[in-house]
C-alpha cells in the first residue's frame, strides 16, 4: 500500500517543487485515509524529502548543463574571457594614456 501511495505521490505532484512542509502535509492526509502508522508516515516523508533533494539537484544539473551548451554553441564570451579582455584593454588604456616613448622597446 505504501509503494502504491509513493508511486502516485511522486507520478502526480513532482519532485522539484516539494517542500518539506507540504509533504508533511500531505502525509498526514495519506497516513489517515491509508491508516499508515505514525512511523510509516515519518519514514514517507524521509523517503519522499530525500527523493526531492536528488531531483532537485538532478533537475539543477540538467539546466546548468544546457545553459552551458547554449552559450557554447553561440559562442558567446564566458565571465573569465571578459574579465582577461578587460583587463589587456586596461593596460592598453594606460599605455596609451603614457603617451609615445614610454612603453617597453621605446
Amino acid at each position: 500500500m505504501v509503494d502504491l501511495i509513493k508511486k502516485a505521490f511522486y507520478t502526480g505532484l513532482g519532485f522539484v517543487a516539494l517542500t518539506k512542509e507540504k509533504a508533511e502535509e500531505l502525509v498526514k492526509d495519506l497516513a489517515a485515509q491509508a491508516k499508515l502508522s505514525e512511523h510509516e508516515g515519518k519514514e514517507l516523508v524521509d523517503s519522499m524529502m530525500k527523493q526531492s533533494e536528488q531531483a532537485r539537484h538532478d533537475f539543477q544539473s540538467k539546466i546548468d548543463e544546457t545553459v552551458l551548451a547554449v552559450v557554447n554553441r553561440l559562442h558567446l564570451a564566458t565571465k573569465d574571457e571578459v574579465a582577461s579582455l578587460r583587463a589587456k584593454l586596461d593596460e592598453l588604456s594606460a599605455k596609451i594614456e603614457r603617451g609615445p616613448g614610454t612603453g617597453p622597446g621605446a
